[in-house]
């Protein structure tokens, strides 16, 4: 297997090289506020063959990946969720059950072989939490140095997550996108090699492998895959995943990417039906997918546009509800990002064939931020000191 960059905007070709991180010219056409330009994705030139191993399809060799167990996380095949819904082909893929409790580690193990692989010991990152977290943990069991940029408002355990990994921690006194900015000044002026989401093509290319699992465990591509999105670069990982496939011949078709925004979160489904990105302040329960500017939103958008994809938005209220439902119908605790998936699920259902295979992708453990789960259960005021306080 041969692998080189492609932009996604103009199409030329690189080398694949540490310092090459988007394409040198569209990247010229940069503007403040607005998505990254001239984002590069890995191109496949596969041998002869059928090969479906994911790591054959990575561009860096086995031997330079630390560690630590990241991929081949559960299917859940929620029987209680498929009665209700009447939907016999509904799954759960969870990735709340990476090492550290997020799907973020696919592009944190990529991008960690990929700095080993080239000598590179300190790896810079923006982050909402999970990739923060994520870097820290998979950067510790391969001895690398991860200096992390985060908002200020970032949920604590996200936070302890990190510093427990031994990261150097930034808080920053404003949004994520201020972080991702500082970062980006900070790998510029200090060194290091950021692995800020979609500006190192790694991460895109680090998050397909959930679409290889996903056809390996289904034994063919989902008709439809729900996945809570902030920055895209997931959406774009997952179509890349897909596309792989069906370049290498495994399916003929690309599944359905429903793309589920929160309310006050939704750049990109504005931009989807507007067809310009416009910066303003973004809040939401849902952390993850809190971003005013979507990194990867040009790349998300045009996989979305071509393969008939969808984005649709869910209130915050939706968003906890859900979780709470996931929790106690399939035993699922999953954050709100992931719960904005079911969210979004719940939305459609009624539009949904009874027969579709259906994909929840469940992004990060319900524990990265209990503080927000809070908000969807009822804490016991009183405290009791035996049964006869029971009434």
């Amino acid at each position: 297997m041969k692998f080189n960059y492609i932009c996604s905007e103009c199409g030329r070709r690189f080398e694949i090289e540490p310092l090459l991180t988007v394409c040198p010219d569209c990247s010229r056409r940069q503007v403040a506020d607005q998505p990254l330009a001239g984002v590069l994705e890995v191109e496949l030139h596969p041998a002869a063959g059928r090969v479906i191993d994911p790591a054959a399809l990575l561009p860096v060799e086995k031997r330079y990946f630390p560690p630590i167990p990241v991929g081949n996380t559960p299917l859940w095949q929620p029987q209680a969720l498929r009665r209700e819904f009447g939907m016999l082909s509904l799954y759960i893929k969870d990735d709340g059950a990476n090492p550290t409790s997020s799907l973020k580690d696919r592009a944190s193990y990529l991008v960690s072989a990929f700095a080993a692989k080239h000598g590179i010991g300190e790896i810079v990152v923006a982050s909402t939490g999970n990739a923060g977290s994520s870097m820290a943990g998979v950067g510790a069991a391969a001895g690398q140095k991860v200096v992390l940029f985060l908002p200020k408002t970032a949920p604590a355990a996200k936070l302890v997550q990190a510093l427990q990994y031994g990261a150097i921690v930034y808080r920053v006194d404003g949004s994520y996108d201020l972080a991702y900015d500082l970062s980006l000044a900070y790998s510029t002026k200090s060194g290091g090699m950021s692995r800020n989401t979609a500006y190192n093509p790694m991460t895109i290319e680090g998050k397909k492998t959930v679409s290889l699992e996903l056809f390996q465990q289904l034994k063919k591509a989902p008709d439809i895959l729900f996945v809570g999105t902030g920055d895209g670069c997931i959406t774009g990982g997952v179509y890349k995943g897909f596309r792989d496939l069906k370049q290498l011949g495994f399916i003929d078709r690309i599944p359905t990417v429903v793309s589920v925004q929160a309310e006050n979160s939704d750049a990109l489904h504005r931009a989807f039906h507007t067809g310009r990105f416009e910066s303003k302040p973004a809040h939401t329960v849902a952390d993850s997918i809190c971003v005013e500017v979507p990194r990867n939103g040009v790349h998300a958008l045009t996989q979305l546009k071509k393969f008939g994809g969808r984005v649709i938005t869910v209130s915050d209220e939706m968003i906890l509800a859900a979780q709470a439902r996931l929790s106690r119908t399939a035993g699922l605790f999953t954050e709100p990002a992931s719960a904005a998936a079911f969210a979004g699920f719940m939305k459609l259902r009624s539009d949904l064939p009874d027969d579709a295979a259906v994909v929840i992708l469940a992004t990060g453990n319900g524990l990265k931020d209990s503080a927000a789960a809070t908000r969807g259960v009822q804490v016991p005021e009183r405290v009791i000191r035996s049964l006869d306080d029971i009434t």
